[in-house]
């Protein structure tokens, strides 16, 4: 068993005495409700602080967002994720200046997995690991997308094929990938859905078309 931690603190780029944005009930408790650890950095015992940078509107929307200090896995999405996924749940004073960034760190500490077994040099390389696992789905990805598109070389695809059990992306992987898609269905989040279940369908598989079809037109 594990228990997920996420603390975050809040550093707005105004001064102390102006007003700032608030989100409804409070961020802690919304990026505590909303977190699913990534699956890579679960496994990997990959832990840290992502700061994310963003811009509200008057309407309490998140128009802009960005990594502005990431650790190199999939925590850096989720953070981002997670700050996407409270447009509209700002409260915002009047007097904001809505050109303000405000610059959230989002703590992932994971507590009960065993952790301490891994040393800061299994955690390097584990997350080098990661990068080099991007660049290959990437490429898988971009030969599945030609091959929708009919423009590519079906010889090649023997290659892709060991590149996909290389970097273990196998019915298990894919599964688990839905599972996260529809934990992020659930939770309102539809884009993040949508774009696993394309995910899963780049990766050469049918498996999400259902979910593609009933959630994603």
């Amino acid at each position: 068993m594990y228990r997920i931690l996420a603390a975050l603190l809040i550093l707005i780029s105004f001064s102390v005495k102006a007003q700032r944005p608030e989100v409804k009930g409070g961020l802690p408790a919304f990026i505590k409700n909303n977190t699913i650890y990534p699956a890579y950095s679960l496994h990997n015992c990959i832990q840290g602080t992502v700061k994310i940078g963003f811009k509200v509107n008057a309407k309490g929307d998140v128009y802009f967002t960005e990594i502005t200090n990431g650790i190199g896995a999939d925590l850096d999405e989720e953070a981002l994720r997670l700050i996407k996924m409270s447009s509209g749940k700002w409260e915002v004073p009047s007097t904001y200046d809505t050109t303000t960034l405000i610059v959230v760190p989002v703590n992932f500490a994971l507590d009960g997995y065993y952790c301490e077994r891994k040393s800061k040099a299994d955690i390097a390389l584990a997350i080098k690991s990661y990068k080099d696992q991007e660049e290959i789905k990437v490429a898988i990805m971009n030969f599945y997308r030609n091959k929708e598109k009919g423009v590519a070389k079906p010889e090649d695809e023997v290659k892709i094929l060991k590149l996909k059990e290389e970097i273990g992306v196998d019915d298990e992987y894919l599964d688990d990938k839905i599972e996260t898609a529809l934990k992020k269905y659930k939770q309102g989040d539809t884009k993040g859905a949508c774009e696993d279940f394309n995910f899963v369908k780049y990766m050469g598989s049918d498996k999400a078309n259902d979910w593609l079809d009933k959630y994603c037109k």
